[in-house]
């Protein structure tokens, strides 16, 4: 995250109003609910992870051992378990 001085981007009225709450100090403006992506989404990691859980699913429907399927992905056995049982 990048910090941005409020000089520069905020109207004066509003600095002078938040300067009644903090002063020379961090204050985090978290974004909008509505706006918020989920866990992954920004970064790709989310799809990656939903590919390659789909890859242990199919290659355990083709026989291949959870011991396999855990060593190959590197995951242990329960996680593999969990992936493959997944609703």
């Amino acid at each position: 995250m990048k910090y941005i001085n409020a000089n520069e981007i905020l109207p004066k009225p509003l600095i002078k109003e938040l300067q009644n709450y903090v002063q020379g100090g961090y204050v985090y403006v978290p974004i909008k609910t509505d706006e918020r992506k989920n866990w992954g989404e920004q970064s790709g990691y989310r799809l990656e992870l939903d590919r390659r859980n789909e890859k242990i699913r199919q290659e355990y429907k083709n026989g291949v051992s959870l011991d396999i399927l855990a060593d190959r992905y590197y995951l242990s056995v329960s996680a593999v378990k969990k992936i493959i049982y997944k609703k």
